[in-house]
């Protein structure tokens, strides 16, 4: 079985030991790396570059540098690393700026140990874990008056039908291989449509596409639920 590499950005000693102590209980995770703050997360990322962790689960509130400055600069050098949140702050505006950063996730801290297993093992496969946390905030950005306009009004019209069933099976959190299957068509047609959409809809990822498949009513929020 191939271990999923995970590394930590946790000040707070109690907590990141704690939720080690947990995830490691599961047998497809490894913990490859610590950090007290995102400074020592980066300068490890730079040491380690042909052996970079999977998954990076990254507090917000640390010192020297924090979780925003520090996601900021994963994703511009780090892109493959798929970054997790774990926050107290439930705030909108916190998960909406994460969002256009390129995060995978946001998690509370409160949330369930088992909440944590499936977003990790999600985010490798789907790109990005949707929770409620996630679709409140979602839905709050497109409803938004000065919410970010990503293309002419008329572009759904441009998408042909098989986009729009692509679309939705997205937002679903489907693989390629799931809707491929669902769809009777080959991965490479997906993964075609995909860039299609990417292309039309002036989006950069996943989250991109869910936002936009909200705004234009394409998709029941409720639907992005498990």
């Amino acid at each position: 079985m191939k271990k999923i590499k995970i590394a930590i950005a946790e000040d707070q000693i109690l907590f990141r030991k704690g939720i080690i102590s947990i995830l490691e209980k599961e047998e497809n995770f490894e913990f490859t790396f610590e950090a007290n703050n995102g400074q020592e997360l980066i300068d490890y990322l730079k040491l380690n570059q042909s052996q970079l962790p999977d998954v990076i689960l990254l507090d917000l509130a640390m010192p020297v540098l924090n979780g925003v400055d520090t996601m900021k600069i994963v994703k511009s050098d780090f892109p493959s690393c798929k970054v997790i949140v774990l926050s107290v702050y439930s705030e909108d505006r916190f998960v909406t700026h994460l969002l256009d950063l390129g995060i995978s996730g946001y998690l509370l801290k409160n949330s369930d140990p088992e909440e944590v297993t499936k977003a990790i093992n999600e985010v490798l496969i789907k790109e990005l874990f949707i929770n409620q946390t996630l679709l409140d905030a979602l839905s709050k950005k497109v409803t938004q008056k000065k919410a970010k306009v990503f293309i002419q009004n008329d572009t759904p019209s441009l998408l042909s039908p098989r986009e729009i069933d692509v679309l939705n099976l997205i937002c679903q959190q489907k693989t390629a291989n799931e809707i491929a299957e669902e769809l009777f068509i080959s991965v490479r047609t997906v993964d075609g449509h995909r860039n299609n959409l990417l292309e039309k809809t002036g989006v950069r990822n996943t989250a991109g596409l869910v936002v936009y498949a909200i705004k234009n009513e394409l998709i029941n929020p409720d639907l992005l639920l498990d």
